[in-house]
């Protein structure tokens, strides 16, 4: 079943989300939509308004080699920092959500990752997905593996948000070969470049809990370099994949592969 908790007044924290391992009633579909969604969508939202000035540049070096601002700030969910993360695709945006959004081809542009399924569909815009990364910061981080809750939203002005946080799934409980980490509420705000709409604004927030015995000063001083791969491989990986088109009930023809 589905144990969702949050804090009115944020409208977006998330604490606990447990699945039966038979899979999601379509009773527990809407609840995962009604409570997880809405306030986790929300708080993607609400980081989106937050101005830059409370967020701490990251080597400020990329901004103008890449073209990609990093920049954190204390999370209020755990121990450690909430990245936010800006970078233009020369994409639009509905083509750019969803090839962020799609599982199946993930692997093939995301270095960071080994492993990347979906192991169960809640909706047309809804799954779990396994993930497990591949070591990096030369070796000093090893392989974590993550089960998220991950929905993609389209809202008005052609913004599309993708947003995702980690939840208790039992038929993939954690294993010895690798140690379970938590991603706490993350999102990707996908939006038509203001002088240039054929192109996007990405911003990413991400807060992720590696957990081990890593110390925080590792994570800080790799996370950043990080997240900027990320960002240009995303931008390789557009121009290499082609996304087909597809009518459905998003704007400008944008629908869900899912819903096939």
């Amino acid at each position: 079943m589905c144990e969702p908790v949050y804090k009115a007044e944020t409208g977006c924290e998330v604490r606990r989300i447990r699945f039966q391992p038979s899979g999601v009633s379509e009773k527990d579909a809407i609840s995962v939509l009604v409570y997880v969604f809405f306030p986790l969508t929300l708080w993607v939202k609400i980081s989106l308004t937050i101005t830059t000035s409370e967020y701490v540049p990251v080597h400020p070096m990329f901004h103008h080699q890449k073209k990609i601002t990093v920049s954190s700030k204390a999370s209020k969910k755990f121990h450690g920092n909430l990245y936010r993360v800006e970078g233009v695709i020369p994409e639009s945006t509905s083509r750019l959500s969803d090839f962020l959004y799609r599982p199946e081809n993930r692997v093939t542009w995301d270095k960071s990752l080994k492993v990347y399924n979906m192991v169960q569909k809640i909706d047309s815009e809804t799954f779990i997905c396994h993930t497990i990364t591949q070591s990096f910061a030369m070796g000093s981080i090893s392989p974590r593996d993550f089960i998220d809750l991950v929905h993609l939203k389209c809202c008005e002005g052609n913004m599309d948000i993708i947003s995702s946080a980690s939840v208790d799934f039992p038929t993939y409980p954690p294993s010895s070969n690798y140690i379970r980490g938590y991603n706490h509420a993350c999102g990707c705000v996908c939006s038509p470049l203001q002088e240039n709409p054929a192109h996007s604004k990405l911003v990413m927030f991400v807060q992720t809990e590696m957990r081990g015995r890593l110390a925080p000063s590792i994570i800080e001083a790799t996370m950043p370099s990080h997240l900027v791969s990320f960002i240009l491989n995303a931008k390789d990986g557009i121009k290499t994949h082609k996304i087909p088109s597809r009518c459905g009930c998003h704007h400008n023809g944008h629908s869900s592969f899912l819903k096939k």
